[in-house]
């Protein structure tokens, strides 16, 4: 079914770019959740159509792999189409091209449905069936994000931060997207201008609100995996887990 696949071509703007011109990570990924977002929508189970039955979607985990860095002023298309379902995960794949055909990266993400009041994860099969009987599993480009392990204790602490308006999304809680803002915001300007992310993993956990306390705790493995633990002060809860795997960065 030709609506089962979705396409949407972006332009990398200028405030979507690290210091190098490259597209940020964090970018990348809203972009990601963007097109996710919009074709849910166009299949019938979107933000709107959940809400009616007193549902929400909550992205889980999510997994890209990129080979190439799109600079500022790129067009690239990226395509999604859901992938069934795995126990209680709605399964939804990506991949990100250039409009000549060229390949920059593949991604996997792992949504769950809510009960808004009762906070209680629904089985996805039986609820997507009903928006959507056509649904099914296809082989996918990249692994489906799976548990990552919490930074070391002896990771690396950041300093104390508090959350901003400019953080929350529409529920008014923090916006996923910006778990990996504040971890990129974490490594050194020299470090960024060198090194490309060549795959990124996150795991969220718990939500977070308003003028929260955060601070990041960071290690590293085999000096290429950066592990990342986002960590709630008053309660000590562990927010989000991400891991970015990094290699030395190429000239433009």
């Amino acid at each position: 079914m030709e609506l089962l696949q979705f396409e949407k071509e972006y332009r990398v703007h200028v405030y979507e770019t690290r210091p190098d011109g490259k597209l940020n990570l964090y970018s990348l990924f809203n972009y990601m959740q963007d097109i996710a977002s919009d074709h849910a929508i166009k299949l019938g189970f979107g933000r709107d159509d959940l809400m009616r039955d007193n549902r929400f979607w909550v992205l889980s985990r999510i997994y890209a792999v990129i080979n190439k860095w799109p600079l500022w002023k790129d067009s690239i298309i990226i395509k999604t189409w859901p992938n069934g379902t795995d126990k209680l995960f709605a399964l939804r794949n990506y991949e990100v091209k250039y409009r000549d055909g060229s390949h920059i990266a593949s991604g996997t993400s792992s949504w769950l449905i809510l009960d808004r009041t009762t906070k209680k994860i629904q089985r996805p099969d039986s609820i997507l069936s009903k928006y959507n009987p056509d649904l099914r599993t296809e082989n996918s480009p990249v692994r489906y994000a799976s548990k990552i392990d919490p930074a070391a204790e002896n990771g690396r602490v950041s300093p104390l931060f508090r959350i901003k308006v400019s953080d929350l999304d529409v529920n008014l809680h923090t916006n996923n997207v910006m778990y990996l803002k504040w971890v990129s915001d974490s490594y050194d300007l020299g470090f960024i201008m060198n090194n490309d992310p060549q795959s990124a993993e996150i795991n969220y956990l718990a939500e977070s609100m308003f003028d929260e306390e955060i601070i990041i705790k960071t290690s590293v493995e085999n000096d290429s995996f950066y592990n990342h633990s986002i960590f709630r002060i008053n309660d000590n809860k562990e927010l989000c887990r991400i891991r970015i795997e990094w290699k030395k960065g190429l000239k433009k």
